[in-house]
């Protein structure tokens, strides 16, 4: 390696360095671009420079660093820079972690293609998702091969009219919500299993607000029908209750009686899931490097690490190398859903991969990185983050801090309460807050003490859990610490609401009023030094003057300044206010054309 403080004008820039011309006013350097975290040793190999001078310079910056110890962009750049180089920002979260792009907004039109839609099925438990699940699997699994699935991999393709559906076989709401939890937003519609026997349960409700939460499509499957104590028509009343009108009863959620044991009605729903699919759009970019999430990840013996991942954007080959939240590896192997290995899974299709050296997280993002050295970049950038990110959820105090920032004027709150009575109650006492500029917003209200389920869906849609005469259960209260949920415990409905209330307050712009705090009368004027009628001599009449007041100066009862005090003295000591029956000098900034008889008026801003 060639040992240099710096690169001359006519050298010849080292391997994956791009030379630029002079620019006037600019440094004369190599041009490099950055990834977001690099290790020491990298950053020699890419400067060319030897590694013993990057760490001197580390240590003249007050960092001890090893070789394969990670620094940032901006630790980096600094480094690059003071040896001579000129650096090119990183593209914004090109491959930052958490990037995945759902949306096809970004992407050119010109390459965008329709997908098909990803379906989880939701819903109380006995209530028939797992009979559902099979139900369609059996009669409509990809190219009619009926129980042909050799292993069960967390999803599954089935075909109808020549549209394929992605079906994904989550244990319940809280993997939902801890995919979203996690940043990735997986699913396209959502069914929702309801009973006709039993009607909505509170895991049903539980499930409609983690779906509405999420803002995805809801499409209601009326399981049952075929028992003999069915009554759909209670269930579309109770789910109306719940703000989910139905097509019959005049609104717009798509529901369907079947019965899952016997198939009647199954049809159907798959007919709806295409019409909502339609409705939706959906498209992605199949030539780009894939991004997507990981559905489920387990140890096998035969396998070591194994993921199930499904694709959102781009095409996975094998052979990629692929970060999968703080997991990389190269993918050494695929399987569909039928156990068939494949070479390449394009968008909406859920593989088991092989290769990954640990396991990632259900609901982590995977995304392609073009080489192992940005892989393990992308690995440390998110370790870090992970690190930063722990214990900052949002709390009541936060709240005035998000107003300064200009978010959203809503306050998301879960509220547990002790019985089912009360949770109408806090609802109903909580509506007057609402006003033009901002509301309370109840995404999930139940009896009972407080959950991990509450928590993860308060981690995913950044809300506060407030227990009335409630409290949480021991894992929700750990699990609440550590990701940084606040809970609030009331047994005072007022202190509640009065909490409710101060939040919302700081949430708008703040309303101001000016008063007068005192009145002074200049009965002198002195001179100083060469300064002519430079200080006012005052009789406090009333109030007090404070150096941190706004100094009005009226002459005839005619405002003719208005400006701030320099100085303030009672007698020779510097005061920081003179009150009523105190004499004193006062020196405004920008004034000195006092006369005897002008009054000054000290005003204060405060918030009303």
């Amino acid at each position: 390696m060639t040992n240099r403080p710096a690169v001359p004008q006519d050298s010849t820039p080292p391997p994956g360095v791009t030379a630029v011309a002079p620019e006037e006013s600019v440094p004369v350097g190599p041009l490099i671009e950055l990834p977001p975290a690099i290790t020491v040793g990298e950053i020699s190999d890419l400067l060319s420079i030897d590694v013993v001078d990057i760490i001197k310079q580390l240590m003249r910056a007050g960092l001890m660093l090893t070789i394969n110890e990670a620094v940032d962009f901006e630790t980096a750049a600094m480094i690059a820079q003071s040896l001579g180089f000129r650096v090119k920002a990183p593209k914004a979260k090109e491959r930052g972690p958490g990037s995945l792009v759902v949306s096809s907004d970004e992407e050119d039109p010109a390459l965008l293609e329709p997908r098909n839609p990803v379906v989880t099925i939701l819903g109380h438990v006995d209530h028939g998702k797992t009979t559902l699940l099979d139900s369609i699997r059996n009669t409509s699994v990809v190219d009619g091969e009926a129980g042909g699935i050799t292993q069960h991999i967390g999803a599954y393709q089935v075909k109808r009219d020549d549209q394929v559906i992605t079906f994904l076989d989550t244990p319940g709401h809280e993997a939902f919500t801890a995919m979203r939890a996690r940043g990735a937003q997986v699913t396209d519609i959502a069914v929702l299993v309801v009973a006709a026997d039993d009607g909505i349960m509170p895991q049903t409700v539980e499930a409609i607000d983690h779906v509405k939460a999420a803002k995805v499509p809801i499409v209601v499957a009326i399981n049952k029908i075929d028992r003999p104590n069915s009554d759909p028509e209670r269930v579309k009343r109770q789910l109306a209750e719940q703000d989910l009108l139905v097509e019959d009863w005049g609104g717009d959620v798509i529901s369907v009686a079947l019965s899952a044991l016997t198939g009647e009605g199954v049809q159907d729903l798959l007919d709806n899931l295409q019409v909502v699919a339609e409705i939706g759009d959906l498209k992605a970019n199949p030539s780009r490097p894939a991004r997507g999430v990981v559905v489920e990840a387990q140890v096998e013996k035969s396998k070591g690490p194994v993921a199930t991942v499904l694709v959102q954007t781009g095409t996975l080959r094998v052979g990629d190398i692929l970060v999968a939240g703080v997991a990389k590896g190269k993918v050494r192997a695929m399987l569909n859903d039928r156990g068939e290995r494949i070479s390449e899974a394009g968008p909406s299709l859920p593989v088991e991969i092989m290769g990954l050296a640990e396991l990632p997280d259900a609901g982590d993002v995977f995304e392609i990185a073009p080489d192992e050295r940005t892989a393990r970049s992308i690995v440390d950038e998110r370790v870090r983050e992970r690190q930063e990110r722990r214990g900052t959820g949002v709390t009541l105090d936060e709240i005035h801090s998000r107003m300064e920032s200009g978010e959203a004027k809503s306050l998301d709150l879960i509220i547990k309460t002790d019985v089912q009575g009360s949770v109408d109650a806090v609802k109903n006492v909580l509506l007057p807050l609402n006003t033009e500029e901002t509301r309370v917003n109840v995404i999930h209200s139940a009896s009972g003490s407080i959950t991990e389920s509450d928590v993860l869906l308060a981690v995913a849609s950044d809300a506060i859990i407030v227990g009335f005469n409630s409290g949480p259960e021991p894992g929700a209260g750990s699990f609440a610490r550590q990701e940084g949920v606040e809970i609030r415990e009331y047994d005072i409905i007022y202190n509640l609401v009065d909490d409710i209330d101060k939040a919302l307050k700081g949430m708008l712009e703040p309303k101001t009023r000016d008063i007068v705090e005192g009145v002074a009368v200049v009965r002198a004027v002195f001179k100083v030094g060469r300064r002519i009628g430079g200080v006012a001599g005052v009789y406090v009449d009333q109030g007090r003057i404070s150096r941190g007041g706004q100094i009005s100066v009226l002459r005839d009862n005619k405002p003719i300044f208005s400006g701030s005090i320099t100085s303030l003295k009672h007698f020779k000591d510097d005061v920081r206010e003179l009150s009523t029956g105190l004499e004193g000098g006062v020196v405004l900034e920008g004034f000195s054309d006092f006369q005897e008889g002008d009054v000054l008026e000290s005003h204060q801003t405060e918030l009303e």
